[in-house]
C-alpha cells in the first residue's frame, strides 16, 4: 500500500489567552496565563472559583446572524477555529469537496445547552424546550457545522475520548490521509463547559484546583500542585497530503510523522501508576524514528494534578529511557488551563509553532519542582533553540492515551 505523507498547512484556535496562532503563541512563550475569577455564574458556594474563560468572543465573525442562537458555544468555537485554520491554509477553494474531511471532536459536547434547557423544562414546562435542543447538545454538531460551512463531503469522524479528544482526532485524521481516504482534513477539538454543574462535578471528583491565586492555580510538575483549572475554546489544524499541499504552494508548518493510541484499561479517572500504556503510546508515536532527542520538544499533558504529573513523568522515562533527561518538556496548560477535549488541538498548534519558530515554551508557575517530576520541564522562561521534532501527549479520563509526533519537514 502506498502510504502518503501528511503535513500541517493551517492553524486555527480560540483560547483563553487569545484567538489565532500569534496571540496564543505570544501568551504561551511569555508565560502570560488566562486565569481569573469565574464570570459566568456566582461562585459563592463553590470551592473552585477560578477558570480560564475565552474573552470577547464574537461568533458573528464566523457565522451568519441567525446561527448562534441555534448552536452551542462549543460548536461556535469549533467553527471559529476551523475558519481561522482555513484562512491560514487556503484549503477551502483548492480541495475536491469529496476529498475534504472533518475530524473535530468534543469531550463533553453541548453541556451549557443541556443545563439551560433542563432549567426550562423544570421551571416552565416541556413546551418551552427549544426545538434546537438536540442538535445543539450532541457532540458531533461542531464537526457537522464545519463540514456545512466548507462543503466538506468527505470523511467526517467526531471523536470522544475526554481530554485526549483533540490529539486522537488529529491522529486518526493523519491515518485517514496517509491511507489515501482524503486529501485534507480539519482536525482537532472544541469544548465549552465552564458551567456550575461541570465545575461542581470536577471539584467533587478532586480534579480541580481550589486556589484563589491566579498565579499559583495551575502549576504542573510543581510540588504544590493540587488540581487543574478548567479552560475552554477550540484548536483545529488543517492536515493535508504532502503532494497536494506542495502542488498548490501551501505553507507547510511541519510533517505529522507518528501517532500512538492506547488505553490503560485501569480506572475511570486515575492513570495507571505503572504508566505502561501511556509509555507505549509514546513509543508507538516515535515508531523507530531517527530523532535527535536533544532537539525534541515534548508538550506534556501536564494537568497539575498530583497523579497525572508524576505518572506522565514515569511514562516519558519508560518510553525514552536515558534520553528522557535530554529532551525539553513543558506543560502549556500552565497558561491556557485544561481545555479538556480542545486541549490536544491547541497543544498540537503550539508544538508545530515550537518547531517553526525555534522556541521551547515554558511551564509557567513552576517554582518548586516535585522530586518525583525530575525531568527538564522548562520552568518559568521560554528557551530559544532549534526544534526538529515535537511530541504532543494527551491522557484522558477512562485511560485513553494519545501521542502525536510532528517533525520539521
Amino acid at each position: 500500500m502506498d502510504i502518503k505523507r501528511v503535513v500541517i498547512t493551517g492553524l486555527g484556535c480560540v483560547t483563553p489567552v487569545g484567538t489565532g496562532k500569534d496571540a496564543l503563541w505570544d501568551s504561551v512563550i511569555n508565560a502570560r496565563h488566562g486565569f481569573a475569577p469565574i464570570s459566568r455564574f456566582d461562585t459563592t458556594d463553590f470551592k473552585a472559583k477560578l477558570a480560564a474563560e475565552v474573552k470577547d468572543f464574537d461568533p458573528l465573525l464566523y457565522m451568519a446572524r441567525s446561527e448562534p442562537r441555534k448552536t452551542d458555544l462549543y460548536a461556535q468555537y469549533a467553527v471559529a477555529a476551523a475558519t481561522i485554520a482555513a484562512e491560514d491554509s487556503g484549503i477551502a477553494e483548492t480541495c475536491d469537496p469529496e476529498r475534504l474531511g472533518v475530524y473535530i471532536g468534543s469531550g463533553i459536547g453541548g453541556l451549557s445547552t443541556m443545563v439551560a434547557e433542563e432549567e426550562k423544562l423544570l421551571e416552565r414546562g416541556a413546551s418551552r424546550v427549544s426545538p434546537f435542543f438536540v442538535p445543539m447538545m450532541i457532540g458531533n454538531m461542531g464537526a457537522a457545522l464545519v463540514a456545512m460551512k466548507f462543503g466538506a463531503r468527505g470523511v467526517n469522524l467526531p471523536i470522544v475520548t475526554a481530554c485526549a479528544t483533540g490529539t486522537h482526532s488529529i491522529g486518526e485524521a493523519y491515518r485517514a490521509i496517509a491511507l489515501g481516504l482524503a486529501d485534507a482534513i480539519f482536525a482537532g477539538g472544541s469544548e465549552a463547559t465552564i458551567t456550575p454543574i461541570a465545575v461542581a462535578g470536577f471539584t467533587n471528583s478532586l480534579a480541580l484546583s481550589t486556589s484563589d491565586e491566579p498565579d499559583n492555580c495551575s502549576i504542573p510538575f510543581d510540588r504544590r500542585r493540587h488540581g487543574f483549572v478548567m479552560g475552554e475554546g477550540a484548536g483545529v489544524v488543517v492536515l493535508e497530503e504532502y503532494e497536494h499541499a506542495r502542488r498548490r504552494g501551501a505553507h507547510i508548518y511541519c510533517e505529522v510523522a507518528g501517532y500512538g493510541s492506547t488505553c490503560d484499561a485501569y480506572h475511570m479517572t486515575a492513570p495507571d501508576p505503572e504508566a505502561t500504556q501511556s509509555a507505549r503510546a509514546v513509543t508507538l508515536a516515535l515508531g523507530g524514528s531517527d530523532i535527535d532527542f536533544t532537539r525534541l520538544y515534548v508538550n506534556a499533558h501536564g494537568t497539575s494534578t498530583p497523579l497525572n504529573d508524576k505518572t506522565e513523568t514515569l511514562a516519558l522515562k519508560k518510553a525514552l529511557g536515558s534520553d528522557a533527561r535530554t529532551v525539553a518538556i513543558s506543560s502549556t496548560k500552565s497558561v491556557t488551563g485544561h481545555m479538556l477535549g480542545a486541549a490536544g488541538g491547541v497543544e498540537a498548534i503550539i508544538s508545530a509553532l515550537a518547531i517553526e519558530r525555534g522556541v521551547i515554551p515554558p511551564t509557567a508557575g513552576l517554582r518548586e519542582p516535585d522530586p518525583e517530576c525530575d525531568l527538564d520541564y522548562t520552568p518559568l522562561t521560554a528557551r530559544e533553540t532549534r526544534v526538529d521534532a515535537a511530541l504532543s501527549l494527551s491522557l484522558g479520563f477512562g485511560g485513553h492515551n494519545a501521542a502525536l509526533l510532528l517533525k520539521r519537514l
